[in-house]
């Protein structure tokens, strides 16, 4: 099993917050470090000190970063047109590297968009369907060819196409619910499948869903990633948990239900379940940005216990 992090900046978080426990994960080993595309807080509390761009943030990481693998769990496809998230995308691989994954979705959260002038259209699946038939048609087009596209939403004529990324092809993360587009947006383009904090008992029905999208099309549903997000409260004894449920302003059997969390026995478990379900990547979702505590936790007393064959 494939452990990586992930964090909700726009809660509040700084760049150097997100650039310390990266970096903490990087040194612990946890192969990822994956944050939200968004420009507004959730929720009550503290706004400060206001939101980080995704991208900007990839790539000063990039940069501070030797190891880990960077990325976006996911970006708005409402938020950069196509053409200029390809190069942002490329650029930040080159920084890198080579470790950037791009993670695309429609967008949901009406009031960023309001907050901060961005158009929110009702119906976005064809503009994430457009965005990645453009990204990853610039990023296939051989050098010294142009690109064409002409959509409902997008038009873009004789683009160089460049830059390239320096991974070729670079991981892109398809994911969401939905039982039929959704899985035929994965099988075309995705070399990842997420699910977002579902319902446990929905997992296997969805991941055979992409699977069986795959076989449409002729291509064979073992090439993908099937991987899930969850939030993660871990804590030694049970004062532990309920101190760090209590930090995010969630109940310790809420969590145990919905996320992984409980002791790190307990999260085993639900990662051996998740196995046995055809899961080979989580995503651990850590609200509280500032407890590398936390982190180090999971990293000893989880990681470092999971099967060598899982």
């Amino acid at each position: 099993m494939d452990l990586r992090i992930f964090v909700e900046p726009q809660q509040g978080a700084s760049y150097g917050d997100q650039l310390a426990l990266a970096q903490h994960a990087e040194r612990l080993g946890f192969s990822g470090f994956f944050r939200s595309d968004h420009y507004l807080r959730m929720g009550a509390g503290d706004p400060l000190p206001g939101p980080t761009d995704a991208w900007t943030t990839l790539a000063g990481l990039a940069r501070e970063t030797s190891s880990i693998r960077l990325g976006t769990l996911v970006s708005s496809a409402t938020f950069r047109l196509p053409g200029v998230l390809a190069i942002q995308v490329a650029q930040v691989d080159e920084m890198s590297g080579g470790r950037v994954e791009l993670g695309l979705g429609t967008g949901w959260f009406a009031e960023e968009h309001a907050a901060y002038g961005i158009p929110f259209p009702d119906k976005r699946f064809g503009l994430l369907t457009e965005q990645l038939e453009i990204v990853t048609g610039l990023w296939s087009t051989p050098v010294g060819e142009t690109f064409g596209y002409a959509g409902e939403h997008y038009q873009l004529a004789d683009s160089p196409a460049l830059p390239k990324p320096v991974q070729r092809p670079l991981p892109v993360i398809v994911g969401g619910g939905g039982p039929r587009r959704t899985p035929r947006l994965a099988a075309r383009f995705a070399a990842e499948y997420n699910q977002s904090f579902p319902a446990k008992d929905v997992v296997v029905a969805q991941r055979d869903r992409v699977r069986a999208a795959c076989d449409d099309i002729g291509r064979d549903p073992d090439e993908l990633v099937y991987s899930v997000a969850f939030v993660a409260c871990v804590g030694r004894d049970e004062q532990e948990i309920a101190r760090r449920a209590a930090a995010i302003g969630r109940e310790p059997e809420e969590l145990r239900r919905n996320g992984l969390a409980g002791t790190p026995q307990e999260v085993l478990d639900g990662l051996a379940t998740l196995a046995s379900q055809g899961i080979t990547r989580v995503y651990l979702q850590c609200l509280d940005i500032r407890d590398l505590e936390h982190v180090e936790l999971i990293a000893n007393e989880v990681m470092a216990h999971l099967p060598a064959s899982a």
